[in-house]
C-alpha cells in the first residue's frame, strides 16, 4: 500500500509541475489553486508512505514519476520538443523507477 501512495504522489507531482507552468508565475487563479491542491496532495501522500518505506527509493520513485510524467505531458499537450534522445532518457527514468520500486524494502 505504501508504494501505491508513492505512485499516486508521483502523478500528483506531475500535476503540480504542469499547473506551476500554467499559473504563469502564480498570476492565474485556477492553475495556482490546482498547483496548491496537487502539491499538498503529493507531499501528503509521500509523507504517509515514508512511515513504511526507506526514504531513498521512495523519494527517487516519486521524483522519477513526476519528472517523466511532466516531460511526457509537456511533449503531448504543451508543444515541448520531442526528440529521440528525450524519449530514450524518459524511458531510462521509467526503467530506473521500476527498478527502485522493486528494490525498496518496507519496514
Amino acid at each position: 500500500m505504501a508504494w501505491l501512495l508513492v505512485i499516486v504522489a508521483g502523478f500528483l507531482e506531475t500535476g503540480f509541475a504542469v499547473c506551476l507552468k500554467l499559473s504563469h508565475g502564480f498570476t492565474r487563479l485556477w492553475p495556482t489553486i490546482a498547483f496548491a491542491v496537487f502539491a499538498l496532495g503529493s507531499f501528503g501522500l509521500l509523507t504517509m508512505s515514508l512511515k513504511k518505506l526507506d526514504v531513498g527509493p521512495a523519494y527517487a520513485v516519486w521524483t522519477g514519476i513526476g519528472a517523466a510524467g511532466t516531460a511526457i505531458y509537456g511533449m503531448v499537450f504543451l508543444g515541448d520538443i520531442v526528440s529521440t534522445l528525450k524519449i530514450i532518457s524518459i524511458s531510462l527514468v521509467i526503467i530506473g523507477v521500476i527498478g527502485l520500486q522493486l528494490s525498496g524494502s518496507a519496514h
